[in-house]
């Protein structure tokens, strides 16, 4: 059995900028994604309230964290995955960021298609989710945005 002692110097700079951007997704699940004012009245709504397949991002979220410290405390992983690390963090960052995209863009009321409620707005857990899944997916996105444009321009 290999020793077991936590140590953050097995994370790379990406598994830090993915696990931080991560935790961050997952605390905006719960903050104030939309709201809705009317005169003195305003009421508002978390992400997982306001979108019910957010609790996917949640359960995606605990996993990748979960993993990322299971790799902070092996040298060695005790369990090997058919998947490689970077190709496993990157579809978890890409999925996530695809639910909040789309939850970003579904307001409260407006089903799948027309305007929603009136006067119901983004409040800032929308933007900090949206931010931090930007920022966990980047370490992925742009090596491979970069790729395509030197392709492009060869």
């Amino acid at each position: 059995m290999a020793e077991v002692k936590f140590d953050v110097a097995r994370w790379t700079k990406v598994d830090r900028i993915v696990g931080i951007a991560t935790f961050v997704v997952l605390i905006s699940l719960f903050l104030s994604w939309f709201k809705i004012s009317y005169g003195p009245y305003s009421y508002s709504w978390s992400g997982t309230s306001a979108n019910g397949w957010l609790w996917l991002v949640f359960i995606i979220c605990l996993a990748m964290i979960a993993y990322l410290v299971v790799r902070a405390l092996y040298d060695e992983m005790p369990v090997k995955l058919p998947v490689e690390h970077d190709k496993l963090l990157f579809i978890g960052t890409a999925v996530n960021f695809f639910l909040i995209l789309i939850a970003f863009f579904v307001s409260p009321g407006s089903g799948y298609s027309g305007p929603g409620v009136p006067g119901v707005g983004w409040d800032y857990g929308a933007f900090v989710a949206l931010i931090a899944a930007i920022v966990a997916v980047a370490p992925f996105a742009y090596p491979f945005i970069k790729g395509l444009l030197a392709k492009k321009s060869s």
